[in-house]
């Protein structure tokens, strides 16, 4: 046979043992079990865009734990109107070009020399005023105008007027301000300007014919400091005491002239009596550097808002951790509420059947009809007065949203209460109760689950809804929402983006990572994809 198939046999003597002499022992195997929540854990850790969307998402809730309690401001419940829509600064950030607080535009030739003179008028040596082009070459840290790009002129009618397109840091451009105090804060503001060497107080404004807003208006404005025609344009007084407007074809060569208030013996005046009785009591209007008296009213921290501010002075990040801890904790109360009521109502439909499923099915169908809008509407009119705007919101998405919940439930004890299983089990004479929990109700968990967390964002994005369209008012010093952050900044949001950019990214990645999040649990909660661990 062998020759015939042309097969060479290998000798006899040729063979040999690979373990002669010893005794080789047999090897038992056999598979471990594992726990069904383990067997998730380790389905869902192989799903790599719902770990990346659950990082996410710790992110965002540590973002809202964190921000209040490290607030930059030192008072995120407090309003600050001189700072109102201010683009996002970080000392830290701003070293490598990053929410610096610039903004780059386009000024008249007025309005920058306006900017430009609040650095000069911040300098130690007030009375020895150099040029523009001089205080904008020192690079002082307290000037506004970080940087002229360009300039070109525009015929208005026989008049040319002269535009810059310039760098501003937003913050220094609030420059001086008018602030009451009683003598016994001045005193301290004295004392911290001596242990500190920053100069919070600076001399009072002329109310005279060269103070552009006080000679049109009869108001003065703290920031023209220096003498200018009713026009707003900067002047100097000749011999004769006529004012005469500085002519100039380049910016950085005008001089300004000071107006500062002085007393009978020519010294500068850095308050006025406001009024008050005593020595502690009296009030003193004074003239302040803003963003020092701002250093001082905070302990020398320096004013830095990582997303800037809102539109009446809040610190948006510290708004926006409020508003993301509100939509979290009432979407995981309404959620964790839904589920409860969504589970017990469907278990009880689908198990029983008959006449029970009938009644429950048609009281869920009679409800499902009420339209959600409707209800948060009228609670909102006749029940946020009495309990307020949250618990009443909570009651709307409660009063229909454990539905879903309870049908789905419901389709799947249909699916499973006759398997062979269930029906062993209630052969060995197991109670329903036990049948629910135990046997039934675990097969459904990847679904109801699944469907439960993918509420969450729906949950989210109603509240955001609503609160955008006004229906429910969340906001306050002490509240607020992602909705109400986005419906403050519709009118704005061109002039100041970062307001509408933020909350809305936030919305938007707390829905595309729960949908994510939701579609790994569903995976892994998925009893048919039950392995074993070897």
């Amino acid at each position: 046979m062998a020759k015939e198939l042309n097969i060479n046999l290998i000798p006899k003597e040729k063979l040999v043992f690979a373990n002669t002499g010893e005794k080789i022992r047999d090897q038992k195997f056999e598979d471990k079990p594992i726990g069904y929540f383990h067997d998730a854990w380790n389905r869902f850790c192989k799903n790599k865009a719902s770990i990346v969307a659950a990082l996410i998402i710790i992110c965002i809730i540590l973002f809202a734990i964190i921000v209040p309690f490290f607030n930059a401001s030192g008072s995120g419940t407090s309003a600050d109107t001189r700072y109102m829509k201010k683009t996002p600064r970080n000392l830290l950030l701003s070293k490598i070009g990053i929410a610096t607080g610039y903004e780059t535009s386009e000024y008249r030739d007025t309005a920058l020399i306006q900017f430009a003179a609040i650095g000069i008028g911040s300098r130690e040596d007030l009375l020895n005023i150099p040029t523009i082009g001089d205080a904008l070459a020192e690079d002082d840290f307290l000037q506004p105008v970080k940087k002229i790009n360009d300039s070109y002129s525009v015929q208005q009618g026989k008049n040319k007027t002269l535009f810059y397109d310039a760098t501003v840091d937003t913050y220094l451009q609030v420059g001086f301000t008018y602030e009451y105090v009683e003598q016994s804060e001045y005193a301290k503001i004295l004392a911290w300007q001596e242990e500190t060497g920053i100069q919070v107080l600076y001399p009072m404004i002329a109310e005279n014919e060269y103070n552009f807003y006080y000679s049109t208006s009869g108001v003065s404005d703290p920031n023209w400091w220096y003498k200018t025609n009713n026009k707003g344009q900067p002047v100097r007084i000749n011999q004769s005491g006529n004012a005469t407007t500085i002519k100039y074809n380049d910016i950085s060569e005008v001089k300004l002239v000071d107006n500062y208030m002085r007393d009978s013996e020519g010294n500068l005046k850095y308050w006025t009596y406001s009024g008050g009785g005593d020595d502690t009591t009296a009030m003193y209007k004074v003239r302040v550097l803003y963003y020092n008296y701002y250093r001082y009213n905070h302990d020398g921290r320096e004013p830095q808002f990582i997303f800037g501010t809102d539109s009446v002075g809040y610190d948006l990040a510290y708004r926006m951790a409020i508003g993301i801890r509100l939509s979290l904790i009432l979407s995981v109360c309404i959620f964790a509420i839904n589920f409860i009521l969504g589970a017990i109502y469907g278990s009880i439909e689908g198990y029983y059947g008959g006449a029970a499923d009938l009644t429950m099915e048609f009281i869920s169908y009679i409800l499902s009809g009420i339209p959600f809008i409707v209800v948060s509407t009228l609670f909102q009119m006749h029940l946020a007065a009495k309990v307020g705007p949250i618990p009443s919101l909570l009651f709307a998405f409660v009063l229909t949203g454990w539905i879903g919940t309870a049908s789905l439930v419901r389709t799947q004890f249909y699916r499973f209460k006759n398997q062979e299983y269930v029906m062993a089990a209630r052969t060995l004479g197991a109670r329903d109760r036990r049948i629910i929990l135990k046997h039934i109700f675990p097969n459904t968990l990847g679904t109801i689950i699944t469907s439960s967390v993918l509420a969450i964002p729906g949950v989210i994005f109603s509240e955001s809804m609503l609160s955008y369209l006004g229906i429910v008012n969340l906001g306050g010093t002490k509240t607020t929402s992602l909705g109400t952050l986005l419906s403050d900044a519709s009118t704005i949001w061109k002039s100041v983006p970062h307001l509408m950019l933020f909350p809305a990214a936030v919305i938007s990645l707390l829905m595309i990572c729960f949908n994510l999040f939701g579609n790994g649990l569903r995976d892994a909660f998925n009893p048919s994809l039950r392995g074993v661990e070897e």
